[in-house]
C-alpha cells in the first residue's frame, strides 16, 4: 500500500532530511585524496547521532544469511554503484566516489546520495557526473500529482540514454517515511503512462544510477557491494522528495 504522509508525518520527514543534509554536506566537504571512507563514514554518523537520529543503514540486512551493513554510509568508488562498506581504504586523486546515507529520526526515514570527484578527474567521469545530477533534477520535476511513476522513470532514461550513458536495471528508487523501503518503485527506465499515479503527500526516495557502459552489475564477494558488471565508472544521485499539490519539495537538504 502508498502511504500518504499526513503533515504531522512530514514534519519529521523534514527534520530526518534536514540532519541527513547536514551530515552528507559535512561528508562532501571532506572528500579529498588521502582520506579513508571510514573517516567519511565516522563524519556522517557523529553529525547523525548528535541531531537526534540514528544512522537507518546500520546493522540492516537485505536478504537472509547477509551480513548486517556495518556503517552509517554506503561509500562506493569509480566502478562501484552502490552499497560500498567504509574502510580503511583510502581515496585516490582522479577516483569518483559515492556516498548514499539515510537517517532515521522518531520513526521517520529519510534517504540521499551523491558522488563526487576526488580532487582532478578525467572529462569523462565529469560528463557522467552532470549526467546523473541532472537526470534526478529532471526526474524530481516530474514527481507531480497526475504523472504516473512510468512518466517519471521514462524522463530519467530519455535523457540519460540520449547523452550516451545507461540507466541501472536492478535498483530502483521507492517510497520512503516509515521505513527506507515503501511501494511504489520507481525504477529508472520504463514507459511513460505506465505505473501508480502520484499523489499528494506520498514521498519518493528518487535515485538514478548511471553507468558510462552497458547497464549490468554484479555484486562482489563482500555480498553488499554492487559493481559495474563492465568495470567502467558509474554515478548516483539521490533526494527524498515530497510530492505536493503545487511544486515537489526536496526534504534532504540542510
Amino acid at each position: 500500500m502508498i502511504v500518504i504522509k499526513s503533515p504531522s508525518e512530514i514534519r519529521l520527514m523534514r527534520e530526518a532530511g534536514r540532519i541527513l543534509g547536514l551530515a552528507l554536506q559535512a561528508v562532501r566537504r571532506k572528500i579529498a585524496p588521502g582520506v579513508t571512507t571510514a573517516e567519511l563514514d565516522a563524519c556522517a554518523e557523529e553529525i547523525i547521532r548528535s541531531g537526534g537520529a540514528v544512522p537507518t543503514f546500520q546493522g540492516v540486512t537485505q536478504y537472509e544469511g547477509q551480513p548486517p551493513f556495518p556503517g552509517t554510509i554506503t561509500a562506493s568508488v569509480n566502478s562501484e554503484l552502490v552499497h560500498g562498506i567504509p574502510s580503511s581504504r583510502k581515496l585516490a586523486g582522479g577516483d569518483i566516489i559515492s556516498v548514499d546515507c539515510g537517517v532515521t529520526y522518531k520513526g521517520y526515514v529519510a534517504d540521499a546520495a551523491f558522488s563526487a570527484p576526488v580532487g582532478q578527474i578525467s572529462p569523462s567521469a565529469r560528463l557522467l557526473l552532470e549526467v546523473t545530477e541532472q537526470a534526478l533534477a529532471i526526474g524530481i520535476d516530474m514527481l507531480r500529482p497526475g504523472n504516473r511513476t512510468g512518466d517519471v522513470s521514462h524522463a530519467i532514461q530519455e535523457y540519460v540514454e540520449k547523452r550516451g550513458h545507461s540507466v541501472v536495471r536492478e535498483y530502483t528508487g521507492h517510497g520512503v517515511g516509515r521505513s527506507m523501503w515503501e511501494p511504489p518503485q520507481v525504477p529508472n527506465y520504463g514507459t511513460a503512462g505506465r505505473g501508480p499515479e502520484l499523489r499528494a503527500g506520498m514521498t519518493i526516495a528518487l535515485e538514478p544510477m548511471v553507468n558510462q557502459g552497458a547497464p549490468a552489475t554484479r555484486v562482489l564477494p563482500d555480498q553488499w557491494t554492487v559493481a559495474t558488471r563492465d568495470g567502467r565508472l558509474c554515478a548516483h544521485f539521490e533526494h527524498t522528495v515530497l510530492v505536493t499539490e503545487g511544486d515537489p519539495v526536496v526534504l534532504t537538504v540542510p
